[in-house]
């Protein structure tokens, strides 16, 4: 009687996987003698466990005849109850959905997909999290290796491993070509996934004929366990007294905080009070200090605040802490035409060299600020009361909080699009944003557009993690995407997803994903029937705006109706009766959509403005010009 090596495989795989669940883990199977070291599996069974050493339990999937080996190993580890598995309608809704849980809760998921159109939605997504420094895995479903001819949904094109080098320009990447190159590729991973300051995305490549393939006596303790370590504070070779010395002499310090000072809230605050200066925060690290903090002049650059393009505008000394100086925040590297010093804090040296007259500091941010804020002490400031650079820069806030109030004040304007009265986008979404902050679980975040615009310069965060605003990539449909990750995490939250209708359209897959696996959220649709953010730059540089908008009137509240299990509210037309709109969403615990018609139009009450340069358009020659003339 013959032996079907398929059955054998499974009832091993089977086998393992029990004995692996009742011991509480592979470690502990191991320790208990349970497992032993060396076993014979295939590369696929190899990889899950692999990846669950490294805390990868959970899999955002679109399967396809490229990922059916990965599949049935996730079939059998799931019914042991080791691994979970959420299939979805979308590559791209599956990253931007593993980049928000990573953001929000540090929880970590593999996106696996088939080969070819699926990889490369994914790999479009993806550019979220290497833009934001989020670590995701991706398993991508590749040619086969033996090249017996072209593999149908494979780049048709006789040359060896094009996805390889399309993943590998985006971020890191491994093709498992070779199947006991498994431990490299999985340490190249961790690296790059729990790299403890720059993490990005890593591409696993998986041909479809080495995925089944067997391994004989592989050895479990090959599989990488430890993560890299961080960077400690900047190595003192005198920069720290240089650096004193410069904060001393200044008169007016600026500290601009990026992405990289998100664990260094104390620490910053500490140092504004010890060099005299105000902070300008990214969208990124929203309440990194409080809102309210004196110092704090909230988002500066071509889409920032009063007082925050001021600190940028008069300053004569940078700080920058963790940034990369993004063309918006930076104004297109024309933000700070006064400065001719700066102190830059980062662990990257391209983004520590970024400006000339730089004294960098290369290290963790809380370690070297707790480092520089010890020399500062050592060097008293001889200043009493408030100096005239905070008092200026208070004045400009409270210019700011005044001018937003206006605003607020004026919630509705007549949209010739609705013929009638309906908020404008600022005003909804102070709303939305004030009730979230009056929630301990409730998460913000933010799509692409004017509603991101406008949400940075409104939110007024009290502390790190209500707001994510995915201002690196500014990718259309990543907030309503977002909303799955609730379904996700073993730490729970609930999330506000604010949306344009444009957004909205790019994923509205949410709904029936959302439903599927229990998210908890509302997805807040504020339709403008157009691109806003794109028409306004279009009206500010040519005076008309062209293809930006739509003609088609699409009821939203139908649409989410049609899915079962979604709870809708709206049209809201009134700030009361969205404020209750969102709490009966909340009170609801499941997936909801309020739907908000919002003005667009010339009315100077409707938007909270630009106050920076950018080098688009026909912007660019006098940006560029500027540019050249500081010479910073």
């Amino acid at each position: 009687m013959s032996i079907d090596p398929v059955s054998v495989v499974a009832n091993s795989r089977a086998r393992r996987a029990g004995i692996i669940a009742k011991a509480g883990g592979i470690e502990k199977a191991l320790q208990e003698g349970e497992l032993p070291r060396q076993i014979d599996t295939t590369l696929s069974e190899a990889l899950v466990l692999g990846l669950m050493l490294q805390d990868v339990t959970r899999f955002l999937v679109v399967f396809g005849h490229g990922s059916t080996e990965i599949g049935e190993v996730l079939r059998v580890y799931e019914e042991a109850g080791l691994v979970k598995t959420y299939p979805v309608r979308h590559e791209t809704a599956a990253s931007h959905a593993a980049a928000a849980l990573r953001w929000v809760t540090g929880e970590k998921v593999a996106v696996v997909t088939s080969i070819g159109p699926g990889a490369m939605h994914a790999l479009a997504g993806s550019l979220a999290p290497a833009s934001d420094n989020l670590g995701v895995y991706y398993l991508f479903g590749d040619e086969t290796t033996e090249d017996e001819g072209p593999n149908m949904q494979q780049i048709p094109k006789y040359q060896q491993h094009l996805y390889l080098q399309l993943c590998s320009t985006m971020g890191s990447a491994y093709c498992l070509h070779t199947p006991l190159a498994l431990a490299t590729a999985l340490r190249r991973a961790m690296n790059t996934v729990d790299h403890p300051h720059a993490a990005g995305p890593f591409y696993l490549l998986m041909p479809m004929n080495t995925q089944p393939a067997t391994l004989e006596n592989f050895n479990l303790d090959e599989l990488p366990r430890e993560a890299p370590p961080a960077l400690g504070a900047a190595r003192n070779d005198g920069s720290y007294e240089r650096a004193a010395e410069a904060l001393q002499t200044a008169q007016r310090v600026v500290v601009r905080i990026g992405g990289g000072g998100r664990t260094a809230g104390p620490e910053i605050t500490e140092f504004l009070e010890l060099v005299d200066g105000v902070a300008i925060t990214s969208p990124l690290v929203s309440g990194v200090i409080p809102y309210d903090h004196p110092r704090n002049m909230t988002v500066a650059g071509s889409k920032g605040s009063v007082c925050g393009n001021y600190a940028q505008e008069e300053a004569d000394l940078l700080v920058a802490i963790g940034s990369r100086f993004v063309c918006q925040s930076d104004s297109s590297r024309t933000a700070y035409p006064k400065v001719r010093q700066v102190i830059n804090l980062n662990t990257s040296v391209e983004a520590a060299t970024h400006y000339g007259s730089t004294i960098s500091l290369m290290g963790d941010a809380a370690s070297t600020l707790t480092e520089l804020n010890r020399v500062l002490k050592t060097r008293k400031r001889s200043t009493t009361g408030n100096s005239k650079w905070f008092e200026e820069c208070s004045a400009r806030k409270q210019q700011w909080d005044a001018f937003k109030k206006e605003r607020y004040d004026h919630p509705l304007l007549v949209d010739p699009v609705w013929n009638e009265p309906v908020l404008t986008q600022p005003a909804a979404i102070h709303v939305a944003t004030e009730w979230a902050r009056s929630k301990e679980d409730v998460v913000n975040f933010f799509d692409a557009g004017d509603v991101q615009a406008n949400g940075f310069q409104v939110v007024e965060d009290d502390r790190l993690g209500r707001t994510f605003t995915e201002t690196g990539a500014s990718y259309m449909g990543f907030s309503v995407s977002s909303v799955l990750a609730t379904a996700l995490t073993d730490k729970p939250f609930y999330a506000l997803a604010h949306t344009g209708d444009g957004s909205f359209t790019m994923n509205p897959q949410i709904l029936i994903d959302g439903v599927q696996h229990g998210a908890k959220g509302t997805i807040l649709v504020m339709d403008n029937r157009r691109m806003g953010a794109i028409s306004g730059l279009q009206e500010a540089q040519y005076r008309d705006d062209h293809a930006t908008n739509d003609q088609v009137q699409v009821d939203y509240i139908a649409w989410a109706n049609a899915v079962d299990g979604v709870k809708t509210f709206g049209p809201v037309r009134k700030p009361e009766d969205l404020k209750e709109a969102l709490e009966q969403a909340y009170r609801n615990g499941g997936l909801s959509l309020v739907y908000v018609p919002v003005y667009f139009g010339s009315d100077e009450l409707a938007g909270l403005g630009a106050f920076g340069r950018w080098n688009v358009g026909n912007w660019t020659e006098a940006t560029q010009e500027m540019r050249h003339k500081i010479g910073l």
